[in-house]
């Protein structure tokens, strides 16, 4: 079973992902889209370009190929993805047999200011006008959506009821979009 938490960019999808793999704990691995990235895709968003279709087709190649491999050996995964377009989730959705989507919703005046703060990230404010404008958000059903705006442990504890029953990888049916 693959959990991505989707969303633009500082709605806390790796904050959130890493708590939640080690509270899902076992074969549960946390994995950040954002190491996926080639390094010119990188440069152009540090740069305050916005990446196109083009340039996430690879991205979106090698984190499936990533889902698939780590499926193959039996592990689950916890991925921190934008996973902006549905187009997109649908790839993602595809690497293995139960995907479960989680969608941290929030609202632009909120995330700039956390991304104003952020220090160490290629991915400044002034690209989230982008993200935005790119964003299909979930249809009702195909993600959980929770607020952004909680805290991360909110967030979590939120999240555990419905992603970890007894075992997850027992539940056979499909889900995502």
């Amino acid at each position: 079973m693959n959990i991505v938490l989707m969303g633009v960019a500082g709605s806390g999808k790796t904050t959130v992902g890493k708590r939640l793999a080690a509270r899902l704990g076992g074969r549960w691995r946390f994995c950040d889209a954002d190491d996926f990235h080639a390094p010119a895709n990188i440069e152009k968003m540090r740069r305050g370009r916005p990446l196109t279709d083009a340039d996430r087709a690879p991205w979106l190649a090698a984190l499936g190929a990533h889902l698939r491999a780590c499926a193959s050996q039996g592990e689950s995964v916890v991925l921190a993805c934008s996973a902006l377009k549905e187009a997109y989730r649908r790839q993602l959705a595809a690497a293995s047999e139960i995907t479960r989507f989680v969608y941290l919703q929030t609202d632009f005046a909120a995330i700039h200011a956390r991304l104003q703060r952020r220090r160490r990230h290629y991915m400044k404010a002034d690209l989230l006008r982008s993200q935005f404008d790119a964003l299909e958000e979930p249809a009702p059903g195909a993600a959980l959506v929770v607020d952004a705006a909680l805290s991360p442990d909110e967030i979590v504890a939120r999240l555990l009821p419905e992603l970890a029953g007894p075992d997850p990888a027992r539940d056979s049916s499909p889900r995502g979009p």
